[in-house]
């Protein structure tokens, strides 16, 4: 069963809500969906750049302070 779904009369916590449900289906058969093979390719050419000394990793708490910043 497809329930129809008008997104524009939800508000954005319960847009929220239904999109971590939809997540939550999706993720239990990860298998079944394919990657694409641009998303391969982009991997690789980042673990390409993090081998050479490239491009670096930040951790998730300084790279949220830099798109903040970059956001103001």
């Amino acid at each position: 069963m497809i329930a129809a779904v008008d997104l524009q009369q939800m508000s954005v916590p319960e847009k929220l809500r239904l999109m971590e449900d939809l997540w939550r289906d999706l993720s239990k058969n990860e298998r079944d969906i394919a990657s694409p093979e641009w998303h391969r390719t982009v991997l690789a050419e980042r673990e390409r750049k993090l081998a050479s000394g490239e491009d670096s990793l930040l951790d998730w708490e300084t790279a949220k302070r830099q798109l903040r910043a970059k956001l103001q």
